[in-house]
């Protein structure tokens, strides 16, 4: 697992992303696949969140996972969350792709394999986020709208506020097509700076195109973390979906107040 250094000296926090390697996952999901969500075993599924759970000192149930659809949907995980029946809590997690709580020992989550993870933390309100930012949810500014929700619940200043933009597909590499440069210059991003063409091929930076985000919502520039690791180059250490396609495993980005 990885972790970030604007993260490392809060020691109320645990945070991470994971890698490939140390779970029970076979094929494409090899080996350490937290998803529920991409066609994998359960049983090796469950194995790999209870490792987690281990590591992190809870029990796999308090480690939370939204079903993600490429949207801009943020919800919040209260203790009224946990009062509700598994099918519930379900419907609660279905088409969300950010969530944010200030309880403690509750590790709250978002899987990727090539889209951005988005991690959030603000030590003077003690509550943290996590968001699922592929192109559409970047374009629909996921991350300032996780933001607003932290600003409207808890009274947060964005200036308060640490953020990490985990492994991803890198601007490198993440070809795309006119249509998609045409939806982020529509939505009011300064594509000079995140789009670039080669040789005739289109590619787009979506750790720039977050960081515009963040930085519109008020999130300091010193504040900001981009790890710079790209999952589709390192596909061997990290999930990629672009190499592996759909039916593989997930990276899981987390967070948890200790």
């Amino acid at each position: 697992m990885i972790s970030y250094k604007i993260f490392e000296k809060y020691n109320e926090i645990a945070h991470f992303c994971t890698t490939r390697q140390g779970g029970t996952s076979v094929g494409n999901y090899a080996s350490f696949n937290l998803s529920p969500f991409s066609g994998d075993d359960m049983h090796a599924v469950n194995q790999n969140k209870s490792k987690l759970g281990e590591w992190l000192g809870i029990d796999a149930d308090k480690i939370i996972l939204p079903f993600q659809t490429h949207g801009t949907e943020v919800r919040e995980i209260s203790d009224r969350f946990f009062e509700l029946v598994d099918e519930e809590k379900r419907d609660y997690l279905n088409g969300v792709d950010a969530i944010f709580t200030r309880i403690p020992k509750v590790c709250i989550g978002i899987s990727t394999a090539d889209c951005v993870p988005i991690l959030f933390y603000d030590p003077t309100k003690q509550v943290i986020a996590a968001a699922h930012a592929g192109w559409r949810g970047t374009c629909g500014r996921i991350a300032d709208k996780t933001i607003n929700a932290l600003v409207e619940a808890y009274h947060c200043q964005p200036s308060d506020i640490l953020v990490t933009i985990g492994p991803s597909i890198s601007a490198k590499v993440y070809e795309v097509g006119q249509d998609v440069v045409d939806n982020f210059e529509n939505a009011g991003f300064d594509n000079s700076e995140i789009v670039e063409i080669r040789n005739t091929s289109i590619y787009l930076d979506l750790w720039k195109a977050n960081e515009q985000s963040l930085l519109k919502a008020g999130i300091a520039a010193e504040n900001i973390e981009v790890a710079g690791i790209c999952t589709f180059t390192e596909h061997e250490r990290f999930f990629s979906a672009r190499r592996l396609g759909i039916k593989s495993g997930r990276l899981l980005s987390g967070i948890m107040l200790k």
